[in-house]
Formats: C-alpha cells, sequence, structure tokens
C-alpha cells in the first residue's frame, strides 16, 4: 500500500512581496515527495488557518520577511 504523503501548505502573510523564497521552498518540498499547497501573496492570519483546515494540510509554513510577523501572528 501506498504512503500517505504528508500535505504542507506554504503562506505569505501579511503586504510582503517577495515571494522567491517561499516558492523555492515549495519546490524543494515537492521535489522532497511533500504534497504541497501554494496560498500566493498578501495573505491574512484568518485565510491561512481556513486554507489549512479546508485543504486539510499536515503543517504550515510561513514566510514573513518584512518584519511583521509578531504583528500578525502575537
Amino acid at each position: 500500500m501506498a504512503e500517505k504523503r504528508l500535505r504542507i501548505l506554504v503562506a505569505k502573510p501579511g503586504l510582503d512581496g517577495h515571494d522567491r523564497g517561499a516558492k523555492i521552498i515549495a519546490r524543494a518540498l515537492r521535489d522532497g515527495g511533500f504534497e504541497v499547497i501554494y496560498t500566493g501573496l498578501h495573505q491574512t492570519p484568518e485565510m491561512i488557518a481556513e486554507a489549512a483546515v479546508q485543504e486539510d494540510a499536515d503543517a504550515v509554513g510561513l514566510s514573513v520577511l518584512s518584519g511583521a510577523h509578531m504583528t500578525l501572528f502575537p
């Protein structure tokens, strides 16, 4: 029986528009055998949480280069 691939949601919260690193990580995870869901830019914490639930994600990776992580995720 095939082993279940872990589902990783990669998200870019806030107004930070630099997503190259998140895309590189998403590709590396995919190439490593994970199933990756990339939400795109400018996501709110609520949008990310909802997507994680809807996609039945096993883990969530956040990329925040703006320094707003303490404001977005207190």
